[in-house]
């Protein structure tokens, strides 16, 4: 951060003092809230552990058995074994039976439970871990229609007709960006690389979760891609501002 400072302080010598100001300011804001990245769609070691050594704050695994990125929870409770400490575990359920969701996340010692599906808040508010409920954004969302939701983070992402996340597209940030939520907002749908700084900007949340938009394939992550997602959420603006 202070590279950057001292870079914009140079490059904006002959500019007003006020606008070089205002720049550091931006700058300063921009560090101390940056965003943290979330990975989903976990399926291997190699992507588990590059994405945890190249600044990803959280993985998620889909222990739904119709997605593409599906991973059998013994095979997740291998991967998860591999990585270093401080990353968060999270583990995505659509629809799925109290029982299991529990023993999954006793065997894969799950941090977060993320339901993507279309459970009531009686059910999500049952569980005692950590959780986020995603919302899948047809048009302009209402807190007061997801408040009975008991969780830590409210999850955003595109409506796709008969599937529950992953599908690449983009909803319109709009929709959640005219009204403070009293949750944590966590950015998902369509985002990737080239959008993800003026996704951050736009709406400001507090984390983002990509799948498909730094995959090669479904289920296997580009690396490269991957590396570049995380540069740009958490530091993009100040790249900006320079």
């Amino acid at each position: 951060m202070f590279f950057s400072l001292f870079y914009v302080v140079k490059k904006n010598g002959k500019t007003n003092r006020r606008k070089r100001i205002e720049i550091l300011i931006k700058i300063v804001y921009y560090a101390l809230i940056m965003v943290r990245v979330k990975i989903c769609g976990i399926t291997n070691t190699k992507d588990a552990v590059f994405c945890s050594e190249n600044g990803a704050d959280a993985l998620g695994f889909v222990f739904y058995d119709k997605s593409p990125r599906y991973v059998c929870p013994k095979s997740a409770s291998e991967i998860i074994k591999d990585l270093p400490p401080f990353i968060s575990i999270v583990g995505l359920f659509v629809n799925e039976s109290p029982d299991e969701v529990r023993r999954i996340s006793d065997l894969c010692r799950l941090d977060i439970l993320q339901f993507h599906g279309d459970e009531t808040s009686e059910y999500v508010n049952s569980f005692e871990r950590k959780k986020i409920k995603a919302f899948r954004i047809k048009e302009r969302v209402k807190e007061e229609d997801i408040i009975d939701y008991d969780v830590d983070a409210y999850l955003f992402d595109a409506y796709a007709k008969g599937l529950y996340g992953g599908s690449g597209e983009k909803f319109n940030w709009s929709a959640i960006t005219e009204q403070k939520f009293t949750r944590p907002v966590i950015l998902a749908g369509g985002l990737k690389p080239e959008n993800i700084i003026d996704a951050v900007d736009a709406v400001q949340p507090y984390a983002v979760d990509v799948s498909s938009g730094v995959e090669s394939e479904r289920g296997v992550k580009n690396l490269n891609e991957v590396k570049k997602f995380i540069i740009r959420a958490k530091h993009g603006r100040i790249e900006k501002q320079k």
